[in-house]
């Protein structure tokens, strides 16, 4: 690792000099004053830093109606409950900064354990290879340095990533994590820009939000398909391991007693996620993307047998909504190294072939068994060999 030059004397004191101000500095920033400072900047990058309108009344009482409308027609098609209260599931619009503020803090725990993980992997590369006894003042500052400043920039991150999705987002499950509870919120301006800019009548376009939200709602309220993005999610947080030669050349050209060089070298989410990736990561990867395909493959299947007989510009709606997600958000590519988590096109595309695979061989009934339980999930080879999934669950 580099070593940090002296900034003057220490009197046994590794805080002490320009460094310790800095290391003051990053430890007076985190905590709930991190979080606060996250969600400042998630409803900054959501807004732009404009004012913002209330959601139209008139947009609340008709999605009130098209719920009532989309969530019988969700139960017959899927077999499952929408619900996991047992109360009736809420769409509720929002303005952007709701939408990221409630957001942020439903990813919170997963988002703290990253941190976590990140934080300890850092402090050990930092330390492990100039100073392995710890005896080193300034490698041990230097430790403690980057082991406060990885979570800092991790969760302003999340706060940026969270503020570009609230940017684009139409709904909770635009990233398909859990959600809390039955109330979903969906961006009553973003929802309104893409009517307009796709002159589609409001109505149609807020079924088609009911129908996928609440069949996404449904089958991520089961308790095993929760438990495994749980598991997995979680495996992948605690999973991250820095590369101390990736860390050390991201750090050799910067001096280290600049805090404006540190942390634009540190603060690159992309460098430094890569930096950091494992491969224990890389081998989770395919099982998480199998399920997100899976998921949204059976979502867009379900959304095209209800909602197709319903929404009289369906057609035109399904053409706009795949043209939306081949447009790559900003906040994209750091979900995917920070969640591991890929929801782009090709996670569709992949999630639809299995669909029709399981269909062709099969039919709609055995499609269903999908969520049955842990045991019916596929695995990768399954998603991209469904004859395999059909087999093994004794339905070939």
């Amino acid at each position: 690792m580099p070593r940090v030059a002296s900034t003057g004397p220490t009197d046994g004191d590794p805080f002490s000099g320009f460094l310790g101000d800095l290391m003051r500095l990053i430890q007076s920033s985190g905590g709930a004053g991190g979080w606060d400072a996250a969600r400042q900047l998630a409803i900054q990058v959501a807004t732009g830093g404009q004012p913002e309108a209330n959601p139209e009344p008139l947009h609340r009482i008709r999605l009130e109606a098209l719920v009532g409308a989309a969530e019988p027609r969700v139960a017959d098609a899927t077999g499952l409950s929408t619900t996991r209260s047992g109360r009736a599931v809420r769409i509720v619009p929002v303005t952007r900064s709701e939408w990221a503020q409630r957001t942020l803090q439903a990813y919170q725990p997963l988002l703290e354990r990253l941190a976590a993980s990140i934080s300890g992997s850092v402090a050990s590369a930092a330390t492990q290879d100039d100073d392995p006894d710890g005896s080193d003042p300034t490698s041990r500052l230097l430790g403690d340095m980057l082991s406060a400043m990885a979570p800092m920039l991790l969760t302003m991150q999340a706060g940026s990533m969270v503020g570009h999705l609230a940017a684009r987002a139409i709904g909770p499950y635009d990233l398909p994590l859990p959600r809390p509870d039955d109330e979903l919120l969906v961006v009553d301006a973003n929802i309104t820009r893409f009517e307009e800019e796709w002159s589609l009548p409001g109505d149609d376009v807020r079924l088609w939000i009911c129908l996928s939200e609440l069949t996404t709602h449904a089958v991520l309220a089961l308790d095993h398909v929760r438990a495994r993005f749980g598991q997995l999610l979680d495996a992948h947080a605690d999973a991250y391991r820095i590369d101390p030669a990736a860390l050390e050349g991201q750090l050799a050209s910067v001096e280290l007693t600049d805090p404006a060089a540190l942390q634009a070298a540190l603060g690159d989410p992309i460098t430094l996620l890569a930096a950091l990736q494992s491969p224990a990561q890389r081998q989770l990867r395919p099982q998480l993307d199998a399920l997100v395909a899976a998921l949204v493959g059976y979502v867009d299947h379900v959304v095209d047998v209800t909602g197709g007989p319903l929404i009289p510009t369906y057609p035109m709606l399904s053409e706009a909504l795949r043209r939306r997600r081949v447009e790559a958000s900003p906040a994209d590519r750091v979900v995917e190294l920070l969640l591991g988590l890929d929801v782009g096109v090709a996670a569709y595309e992949r999630g639809a072939a299995f669909v029709e695979g399981v269909l062709t061989r099969s039919d709609e009934a055995t499609l269903a068994r999908l969520w049955n339980s842990a045991r019916e999930l596929p695995t990768p080879a399954e998603v991209d060999a469904p004859g395999l999934w059909l087999a093994r669950i004794d339905l070939d």
